[in-house]
């Protein structure tokens, strides 16, 4: 009797092979070439300098053609972290003013949006008009607030006098070093408010109106639609408003260089600031490329991680 072979077993494709093949059925190989030359720029001009600048907080350099480069280790982190008084400062209020956008410009956008999404005379001017600064050059915006904050011309003298009230003259918005980083946070909130509106705006134009009034006929009031219909329906726009609200706040440098250059007393400092200053300032192109990569690693901790939720969140739902 000749023995019967027994069936081969069916191998089972490695976790490897279904990630390729997975990637292959999404169109990613097909879509390569047309991404091709996006993926080119964006490694030229973004991941290589980044990475140019983490391997130069390793090295001591004036930054001068010619002058040496020489191998610190981590001491440009240990000057940063234990020497560097500046840096502290820089870091703290570079998290209140994180903390501080993720309430008040977002909301004050999401607000906007929602009072303009009705029928309202004139809302497209009104949208145009709130929208007007986001497109503005933000050293514009902070000479247009520098003199505004003028004590001896701005608006808080022209109110003092209106209203006969010689304090409002006595402030120094932005000489106070307990005031001044507020003060310039106020200009932010006007700057970036209007284009969080605009993104608010077309997430919007997503909610279905027959499921508003699906949610009225069945006895709920404004707030219910809201919590109910219409937020659930703008957690996609939320997150790209909360990123790039993220990204914008701690990566500001323009309106503080024109209102008070870090001043009083470096009181407004923020990171990314005090990495120039000490790049092109003080010649010290470890340190400030050290405090650049602290930077990023504080945004990629920040923001990362609400992404990866954010995702695991959407599948799922």
């Amino acid at each position: 009797m000749t023995a019967t072979a027994a069936p081969a077993r069916r191998a089972h494709p490695s976790p490897v092979r279904k990630r390729a093949a997975r990637v292959t059925r999404t169109g990613f190989v097909a879509a390569l070439p047309f991404l091709a030359p996006a993926l080119a720029a964006y490694a030229v001009f973004v991941v290589g300098p980044m990475v140019e600048s983490i391997r130069l907080s390793f090295f001591e350099w004036s930054g001068f053609q010619g002058a040496p480069q020489e191998f610190v280790g981590i001491r440009n982190y240990v000057r940063i972290f234990t020497q560097d008084p500046v840096f502290w400062t820089a870091f703290s209020n570079t998290l209140v003013w994180v903390v501080l956008s993720l309430f008040i410009p977002l909301g004050l956008g999401l607000v906007m949006a929602l009072a303009l999404n009705r029928p309202l005379f004139g809302r497209n001017a009104f949208r145009s008009i709130f929208y007007i600064p986001g497109v503005l050059a933000p050293i514009a915006i902070a000479n247009m607030w520098r003199w505004m904050y003028n004590p001896n011309y701005g608006v808080g003298q022209t109110l003092a006098d209106l209203l006969n009230a010689p304090w409002l003259g006595e402030i120094q918005w932005l000489g106070d070093k307990n005031l001044a980083l507020y003060s310039i946070f106020a200009a932010f909130v006007w700057q970036i408010a209007g284009t969080n509106m605009v993104l608010f705006l077309a997430g919007l134009q997503g909610v279905t109106p027959e499921h508003i009034e699906a949610a009225k006929l069945d006895g709920a009031n404004a707030w219910q639609v809201f919590r109910n219909v219409t937020w659930p329906a703008l957690r996609p726009t939320t997150v790209v408003v909360l990123v790039l609200t993220i990204i914008n706040s701690i990566k500001v440098f323009d309106l503080i260089v024109g209102m008070t250059g870090g001043g009083p007393a470096q009181q407004t400092q923020v990171l990314a600031l005090w990495s120039f200053q000490q790049s092109f300032g003080n010649h010290e192109y470890g340190m400030g490329n050290a405090i650049a990569t602290v930077l990023l690693v504080v945004t990629l901790v920040i923001v990362v991680p609400y992404m990866v939720w954010t995702a695991r969140q959407e599948k799922n739902s």
